[in-house]
């Protein structure tokens, strides 16, 4: 019928699903909280009419999301669960378009930019201390590319110096991605760093920490934008 909203097709919801959202329910109605435990397996089957089997593959998911964990002699207890744990645990690389892996490439630039205020907020010598060691140690490739661990380390200590958990945890997902795009496509970075070293516009590890040590959060923004320009001039050709 022309103008009608077509109806969602629940074909493929199964009974799994529907018990997975009815635990979720149960545990929201009851205002259940972290440490808080779940009924048996056995009263929770009967309570829902299904089988212990249909049971068991609901609580899975709900263990895999982080939400449940089972302890033995005591049963299924609530955990905080961890907001990019699921991601991390079916994250393949290879099924992944490229789109996707720009995508995300172009969210840590935006995130990490963003950072700023947190960074200065939270920046102490002790980490100033940190981040000259990570520099000091680090390997640094021709065409403005680091080994892999150095790059790792000197920004995971910058989302480190923020105190903000999801930050790190999204660091720690998603840097296997920024070294699988600098990885596969190195022939399209070496001619845009040659052009930006030329331009005198690389921005090294070396220069975002004197920035830092002399707590100029300015210089520090202008400068971090310039550090990832390899990246936006990389996705805009792409």
């Amino acid at each position: 019928m022309t103008g009608c909203k077509k109806i969602e097709d629940v074909s493929q919801v199964t009974l799994v699903d529907i018990v997975e959202s009815s635990l979720i329910a149960y545990i929201k109605e009851n205002d259940l909280k972290v440490d808080d435990f779940l009924p048996s397996e056995t009263e929770l089957a009967k309570s829902l009419g299904v089988a212990r089997s249909v049971l068991r593959e609901a609580l899975s998911r709900l263990k895999v999301y982080g939400l449940i964990e089972s302890r033995p002699r005591h049963g299924m207890v609530l955990r905080e669960p961890s907001i990019f744990a699921p991601m991390k645990k079916v994250m393949q690389l290879n099924l992944w378009g490229e789109q996707t892996m720009f995508d995300i490439l172009g969210m840590r630039v935006t995130l990490e930019l963003g950072m700023v205020d947190d960074i200065f907020n939270h920046l102490n010598d002790k980490h100033i201390e940190e981040l000259t060691k990570i520099v000091n140690v680090s390997t640094v490739l021709e065409n403005n590319l680091y080994e892999g661990v150095s790059e790792i380390n000197f920004h995971s200590k910058l989302y480190e110096i923020t105190g903000n958990k999801a930050f790190i945890m999204f660091q720690d997902l998603i840097h296997p991605v920024i070294d699988f795009i600098k990885s596969r496509f190195e022939e399209y970075f070496k001619p845009i760093n040659k052009q930006l070293e030329e331009d005198g516009l690389i921005v090294t590890h070396s220069d975002l920490l004197t920035y830092l040590k002399f707590r100029d959060k300015g210089g520090f923004q202008k400068s971090l934008e310039n550090h990832f320009l390899p990246y936006k001039i990389f996705l805009r050709k792409m």
